[in-house]
């Protein structure tokens, strides 16, 4: 069995838990998730089953969309609200503060990961160091914040609001650092994710719903072909004879665009047989003036 399961993780649950419970359902080594989300959140997490695994980097790229709830007044040390507290603060802020203060964070910007996270330092997980009571040095990492916006305010202190960001963004920081704007301090009291790139929250499965699917053996039904998630990248087709070429990474000079024409460039495409099976991720390479495919991930 080969695709992509739209799972709803529980709160509770590690993004591992989830893998291994699914792992253990549905009898098959060959599943992995594609982003961890905390085990205190909820959300989206799409599974890789089969040989969709080999494809799980590139949907770990994909933006994310979340549902979070900001608590002003409260900063704590995971910056959610399982830490401890470690500032309090009387919160005096006004719409127009926290409307302009949200704007602010709207691009490009810098956080400092975490102790509690599965960020690496030499090696070893930031929360290991974190459970021993150490703190390490940290780099500041970039990420994207494409849009976000306040959805509900409910006084005297919190803040529910919707965001959408690239892989990487740590939403509990996103929310210490806006309490740290304001003045007030504040960590992140609620999250869901609602989106992973072309999965939504909507047509996810709850555990119980995929485990009731696998016993009445309808599970098939819900599995998301390979190539969903990438239905963004542009597609050539190569003839049968160059098949085995692909499935060994060679060089294709015989193909043609399903769409219309793409100049040499270094996003990848997909490649597909003339029955429309999808057999490869490839790029496109400029050799001696002439466009060759170069297969970079093959799928079977």
């Amino acid at each position: 069995m080969n695709g992509i399961l739209n799972i709803l993780k529980p709160p509770g649950m590690t993004s591992h838990d989830v893998v291994v419970y699914v792992r253990n359902k549905m009898n098959i080594k060959k599943v992995g998730h594609t982003g961890t989300l905390d085990p205190g959140a909820a959300g989206v997490l799409p599974l890789c089953i089969g040989n969709a695994t080999k494809i799980s980097q590139f949907l770990a790229k994909s933006y994310k969309s979340y549902r979070a709830e900001l608590t002003l007044g409260i900063s704590t040390d995971t910056h959610d609200n399982y830490g401890k507290v470690i500032y309090k603060n009387i919160v005096d802020v006004s719409e127009d503060q926290l409307i302009k203060t949200f704007k602010g964070f709207i691009g490009k910007i810098k956080q400092l990961p975490p102790m509690a996270s599965a960020k690496k330092f030499k090696g070893k997980p930031l929360y290991k160091f974190a459970r021993e009571g150490k703190t390490v040095p940290r780099k500041e990492v970039e990420v994207f914040i494409k849009e976000m916006k306040i959805r509900q305010i409910i006084y005297p202190n919190k803040v529910i609001f919707d965001v959408i960001c690239s892989s990487g963004t740590y939403i509990r920081t996103l929310c210490n650092d806006i309490g740290n704007k304001l003045g007030c301090g504040g960590h992140m009291s609620f999250l869901i994710r609602t989106r992973v790139g072309n999965f939504s929250i909507n047509d996810s499965l709850l555990l119980e719903e995929f485990e009731e699917m696998i016993e009445k053996g309808q599970l098939e039904e819900k599995l998301y072909s390979i190539d969903f998630p990438l239905k963004h990248l542009p597609r050539v087709i190569v003839p049968d004879k160059m098949i085995n070429r692909v499935k060994n990474g060679n060089y294709i000079n015989d193909f043609y665009f399903h769409e219309k024409f793409i100049e040499p460039k270094k996003e990848l495409i997909r490649i597909y047989d003339s029955e429309d099976n999808f057999l490869a991720l490839g790029r496109l390479e400029n050799l001696n003036n002439k466009n060759i495919l170069k297969p970079t991930r093959v799928l079977f």
